[in-house]
This record gives C-alpha cells, structure tokens and sequence, in this order.
C-alpha cells in the first residue's frame, strides 16, 4: 500500500468515515485525499454487528503504520465500555470519536479508560450537547469537536437551511476558541453534488469551523481545496509579512495586529497544506 504524507489532525480538513463492518474498504479509504480516517462502529452499524464490526477494526488497528480514528458508540449505550476496553492500546489508534457526546465527563471518562493520552474528539450531535459545548471543550482529554448534523437535526427538529444551522455550529466554534481546542469539524454533506459540497464547505469556512466530516472518498479533494486558503490569499500573507519585515515590524496603525495575525495563519496554513500563492 502507498503511503503518503497526511494532514495532521488538529488541522485536517476532511474526516472520512468509513463503514466498521466493511473492513475490505479499510486499504482503500486510506489510501485516499482524505486528511483523516474515522472507522466508524456507532451509526454505521447494526446493533446485531457491532461485536463483529469491533474485532474487525481492532485486527485492522493493528498496523501503527496506517493509523485511523474510530468513531465509537456513545457513553450511554452498552457498547462504549467493550468499544474503549478493545481499543486501548492499539498502535495503529490514532484516536476516538466520541458519539452523542452531552458532558465534559463523558469526555474525561473515555480518555482516562483509553490510557489518558489517546485524544478525543467530541462529536455533538444534540440540543443538550450544543448547549454543554463549553464544558465539552474544556474536559481533560477533548482535542477537537466535531458536529453531528443530521442527529441535531433529528434532536431538535430544526431544518437543514443555513441559517437554521448557524446557531450550533457557532456554538461549537465558541466553544472551542474558549477551550483553547482547534476549530471545529463540521457535519457531511449528504448530496453527491460537488458544486452543493463546495457551497455548504464554504459556509463552514464563512462559520469558522476548520473541517467537515465526509462520507466518500470523492468528497475529500473538493473539501480539501475550499477550506484551505486561496493562492491569492497567500500571495496577500507572503506580501504583507514581506512589507512588515522591511519595515522593521513597526506597527503602523490599529489594523496592522489583527492582518499580521491573520497573514501568520495563513502562510502557516499554506506551508500544512501544501498551498501555492497565485
């Protein structure tokens, strides 16, 4: 198997999710554009599969050149202490997506029974757990947040227009700048349309979330492409900085801080991401 040089997860922008029950997709959904990979055993299996789906993963986890995520079942069901108590100490775990994540203990309780340093990424997917976000973000073991769409969709009743979902995906990014987490992932795009996923990424992007979660390989370039930073806006960093250091960094007026900040990120977003200026 090929490999290549991956994003690393604070700053992935497309996290794959890939069937746990279908471990002969596992080579091949590595292999591809996406950041990250997230084996999932929650929603994408039958409750009659779970076992089945676990020991799968596990055997596939045991290669540390290959590592993936797993999206595990959440803290309530009767899954979650057979999913950490297998996962622990696997080479190839690069960490867990926690489901349905409500409470910062459930957070710590995951990653206290996964060793204390595998990190957890919290996937919210309820009006309790947007409403709990800070809590979430702050709890020891939290890396990063995630937001499950469809589930907060079926929780509140609320539609899937922009605007109805402005609200929890700006919780989440609060959230996590207070918890001092990277920015949040955002829920899939269901369609199979590239021009829908590359206008509901750049309402991620418009929203400050950092990545989306996808559902097919062929998602992940099309993400890839709209969260990463422009050529032209890289030109604009490269020149700015340019322009701040022949000045001596002299700061010239109440606007020069916040550019240089953002002109920083964006060179150092650039360098990750393998971005050229136009």
């Amino acid at each position: 198997m090929t490999t290549r040089r991956r994003v690393g997860p604070a700053d992935a922008r497309s996290w794959l999710l890939v069937n746990g029950a279908r471990p002969e997709l596992f080579d091949e959904r590595y292999a591809s554009r996406a950041d990250q990979v997230v084996l999932d055993i929650e929603d994408a299996v039958d409750p009659a599969h779970k076992d089945e789906a676990r020991d799968g993963v596990v055997a596939w986890l045991g290669d540390a050149d290959r590592p993936a995520w797993v999206r595990i079942n959440d803290r309530s069901t009767t899954w979650w202490e057979d999913d950490v108590a297998a996962l622990a100490g696997l080479p190839g775990l690069a960490g867990v997506v926690l489901a349905k994540t409500e409470a910062g203990e459930h957070v710590t309780e995951t990653f206290d029974r996964l060793g204390g340093s595998t990190p957890v990424l919290a996937l919210v997917e309820s009006a309790l757990g947007i409403e709990e976000a800070v809590n979430v973000a702050r709890a020891r073991g939290a890396f990063r947040l995630a937001f499950g769409s469809g589930d907060y969709r079926r929780d509140t009743g609320t539609s899937a227009d922009d605007l109805a979902m402005a609200y929890p995906r700006s919780r989440l990014v609060v959230a996590s700048r207070i918890g001092g987490l990277p920015g949040p992932i955002d829920g899939p795009t269901v369609s199979t349309s590239h021009p829908v996923l590359r206008e509901q990424s750049a309402v991620t992007v418009s929203l400050g979330l950092t990545g989306k979660l996808c559902l097919d390989p062929d998602q992940a370039p099309v993400i890839n492409e709209v969260i990463s930073p422009a050529p032209s806006d890289v030109a604009w960093a490269q020149s700015f900085l340019a322009d701040f250091e022949a000045r001596g960094q002299v700061i010239r007026d109440g606007s020069d801080l916040p550019r240089l900040g953002r002109a920083r990120k964006i060179e150092r977003l650039a360098r990750t991401f393998g971005v050229q200026p136009s």
